[in-house]
């Protein structure tokens, strides 16, 4: 059977264990609800896969508890997406990194366009996510919902979608809304160097004026 829990002490060591054995929970961010667990399980990446009937073509984001986790997982922002990341990290912009040979997230996809290895990042702007994310460390994710229907805005609302297929819910109150974050990737052939995979919180004219702040297009 699942619990819903506060966000605690107790709850969170429960959590690490749930993620070590390979569970999922679900946890607050600062956009919505987001099923999550250990990126580098791939049974436990199936069992999301499962729980929201996603399509096995689409990848899950990596939640990162600071900037610093991207080293550590044998991760890049090329450019642009490096100086992007400085003004919209934390919060909800989702660049794709590109993955070095060390890395063993089994999240990582290869782009068939370029044959590199590359996984989307995000750091929450949310002190529940990143104290949960402190805790256990980084997480595979994807909104809490099943695949089709409105992300979940509230720990009620993940439970409905998911029931017993969860180990763990994480109640960290409402989120701000049902839109998900803006994902990004690096494109030399785009406009201003990049393409705006998903247009999420942050709007695709705010990522544009950004590239163009400081006398010139960010990465020249």
């Amino acid at each position: 059977m699942s619990e819903i829990r506060a966000i605690s002490d107790e709850s969170l060591a429960q959590a690490v264990e749930i993620v070590r054995d390979g569970g999922l929970i679900v946890i607050p961010t600062d956009t919505v609800y987001g099923v999550a667990c250990d990126p580098r399980n791939i049974e436990a990446i199936r069992k999301v896969f499962a729980a929201k009937q996603r399509p096995k073509y689409k990848s899950l984001q990596v939640l990162l508890p600071s900037i610093e986790s991207l080293e550590k997982l044998h991760l890049d922002l090329p450019v642009p997406l490096n100086r992007l990341s400085a003004m919209f990290m934390p919060g909800a912009f989702s660049p794709i990194a590109v993955a070095g040979d060390n890395c063993t997230l089994a999240t990582v996809r290869t782009d068939p366009a370029t044959g590199k290895a590359t996984q989307g990042v995000r750091i929450p702007n949310s002190a529940a996510a990143l104290r949960v994310l402190r805790t256990t460390g980084p997480l595979a994710a994807t909104s809490a919902n099943r695949s089709g229907d409105e992300s979940a805005q509230t720990v009620d609302e993940a439970v409905q979608a998911f029931g017993d297929a969860v180990d763990l819910y994480l109640d960290g109150g409402a989120t701000p809304g049902h839109v998900a974050s803006t994902v990004v990737a690096a494109d030399p052939h785009g406009r201003d160097g990049i393409a705006i995979l998903r247009e999420g919180v942050i709007r695709e004219p705010v990522i544009r004026k950004a590239l163009t702040l400081n006398g010139g297009a960010l990465g020249v």
